[in-house]
């Protein structure tokens, strides 16, 4: 997201969070943002509402995000919570963090953002699947491993028909995907594991 929105000057970002009403077993002074759900999705924008440094809002205004929008829903209000966050975007493009809400929206350009070493794929990562564009290895990791990792997880022929990039093919990446999408458009990035 970050390279993305450096090479996009005057995009903006959203990132989607889907929380809970319980405990997650993680810390929560890093992890659970139950305290900030609502009977409606929540949406924070601007740099005073989001900007927190080390976290992936804060990353996205660093990298040059025109604005930043966070949503944070339950798994219910997903689909209202990135249209009211689309609506808030006044820029030609706007970069969204995540996979969930893909269920609802057609991206115009969706890259999975997948790490070599890494055997897991979430849920929404294997929903969504059918609709990316393009995957972006984001260590070292060589194509041909990626393509034999994508059959012994499951993942079948989908990574071997789309376009594979790594941190050498960024700027090819970053090309590809300006052409694919058109003013007023969604690029989209979620991670596989």
């Amino acid at each position: 997201m970050c390279e993305l929105l450096r090479s996009l000057p005057g995009w903006e970002a959203i990132k989607t969070t889907r929380g809970h009403y319980r405990s997650c077993g993680k810390d929560p002074h890093t992890c659970c943002v139950s305290h900030l759900l609502a009977d409606e999705p929540v949406i924070l924008s601007g740099r005073e509402r989001t900007y927190a440094s080390g976290k992936d809002t804060g990353r996205y205004w660093d990298a040059g995000a025109k604005n930043v929008h966070w949503m944070i829903a339950t798994d219910g209000q997903v689909e209202s919570g990135i249209k009211l966050a689309l609506d808030r975007v006044r820029s030609e493009g706007v970069l969204v963090e995540g996979n969930s809400f893909t269920s609802f929206i057609d991206a115009d350009y969706f890259i999975m953002v997948v790490r070599g070493n890494d055997s897991r794929i979430k849920g929404s990562a294997r929903r969504a699947l059918a609709r990316v564009s393009a995957f972006y290895l984001s260590d070292e990791t060589d194509p041909v491993v990626l393509k034999d990792w994508s059959q012994r997880v499951g993942a079948g022929n989908l990574m071997i028909d789309r376009p594979i990039y790594n941190l050498k093919s960024l700027p090819r990446l970053i090309s590809d995907a300006r052409r694919s999408v058109s003013p007023g458009c969604s690029l989209s990035a979620g991670r596989l594991g």
